[in-house]
């Protein structure tokens, strides 16, 4: 009926597993073709009736490609995808077009396969490692192309919770910035999104959205005294990094039991393998001792800080794009001094290691961007003092170090 083409022996196979990735690939190679025929036209004036008929198979198509990603691979036209579904919100917006619901159930679909197509998982635990290269996409297209998204989110979120994800999704991947005049509209609406009767994938699809938008987010601090108050109650999580580098922040962050929160986790993630421990160390270590109760500073013990300095290193690398976190790395630096005293020889092994990989990423970052050189001299001392007190360690025990 679509025009996908197999061979009838790999159906009647006892093993199918050979037939499903042809299978796969070629349904995901004809829909896009589908996809881009559309050219922004009343699918009702379709005369053959077989693009109409591939548009309401779409939605089958994406759980089918859902549950068989690993057999195909991911589309490289998300931005010609994206284009198309621009066209269709157009269509559906015109004035010309007096019943906008078949347009707008196309571009539900459309988006929907976009994603799907580019191998977007909707599993939290992925959503924060899909990068902007993840789906495909090149440099040629600049944030304001995608305002159009922001708008028909901001028309669906509270009705439509899948589209709200779906365009998130793509909002925090590929980094757009809403306009002032809509900022208001977009931070409430996040919050709602991140509410707890919402879908744990959304959520987290918001919580990106508002990690990428954060220095907007801090700026309302001049503007709006209650949009400030709503952001430091609700958004504080996605902002801490970045507001703890204020100080004119620092007394609602306080007055609000925000750190005593942060405090509070690090019991439960200073030992964890994840981003956690970095970000928590670049909330903490950034706060003067002197505005900390002495109570608050005795809920962390030496043992949680060096644990959580060491740990903060592991993904350091993975993070050096981003400016907070550069500028966070010799405030890392010391941290790591001030409580590596406690640390054991495996411990230095393994941190020496993480060094290294953030050495290379530092360096990397200069020789394209030429910058950082005074970054690199305070990591690089921290190796050299790690791998030193690691030695020591090892001589003192007699031992050959592996």
């Amino acid at each position: 009926m679509v025009g996908v083409q197999f061979d009838k022996k790999d159906i009647i196979r006892v093993d199918k597993s050979a037939a499903l990735p042809r299978l796969t690939q070629s349904l995901l190679a004809q829909f896009q073709r589908v996809l881009w025929a559309w050219d922004g036209g009343d699918l009702e004036k379709d005369s053959t009736g077989v693009t109409r008929r591939a548009w309401n198979l779409l939605d089958i198509i994406c759980r089918i490609l859902e549950l068989t990603q690993s057999h195909y691979e991911p589309s490289s036209d998300t931005m010609r995808n994206l284009d198309v579904c621009r066209k269709i919100y157009s269509r559906a917006r015109s004035s010309e077009q007096n019943d906008p619901s078949a347009s707008l159930a196309a571009l539900r679909n459309a988006l929907h396969f976009t994603l799907a197509a580019a191998k977007a998982s909707r599993d939290p635990a992925h959503l924060w490692d899909f990068s902007y290269s993840s789906l495909g996409t090149g440099d040629s297209h600049l944030p304001e192309d995608f305002e159009w998204l922001v708008d028909y989110y901001l028309d669906i979120y509270s009705d439509n919770q899948e589209v709200a994800f779906d365009i998130l999704f793509i909002l925090g991947i590929i980094k757009v910035h809403c306009s002032p005049a809509k900022q208001h509209r977009f931070i409430e609406s996040l919050i709602a999104c991140m509410g707890s009767n919402m879908p744990v994938h959304l959520r987290y699809a918001a919580l990106r959205a508002t990690h990428i938008v954060r220095e907007e987010i801090v700026s309302i601090d001049t503007i709006d005294a209650k949009l400030r108050e709503m952001v430091l109650t609700k958004l504080s999580p996605a902002i801490l990094t970045t507001v703890s580098r204020d100080s004119n922040w620092h007394p609602h962050l306080f007055g609000d039991h925000h750190i005593d929160r942060c405090i509070s986790m690090v019991g439960e993630y200073c030992k964890s393998y994840s981003l956690r421990p970095f970000y928590l160390s670049g909330i903490l270590l950034r706060i003067p001792s002197e505005q900390l109760s002495v109570t608050s500073l005795d809920a962390i013990t030496a043992q949680q800080w060096w644990d959580m300095m060491r740990h903060a290193w592991y993904y350091a690398d993975s993070e050096i794009d981003d400016i907070h976190c550069f500028e966070f790395l010799p405030v890392l630096v010391e941290g790591t001094k001030r409580y590596m005293q406690i640390a054991s020889e495996g411990h230095f092994k393994y941190l020496v290691s993480y060094v290294d990989d953030v050495l290379r990423a530092l360096r990397r970052r200069d020789s394209e961007q030429g910058e950082g050189e005074g970054v690199v001299v305070a990591v690089e001392e921290l190796r050299a003092v790690a791998s030193d007190m690691r030695e020591k360690l090892v001589n003192s025990k007699g031992v050959i170090s592996p």
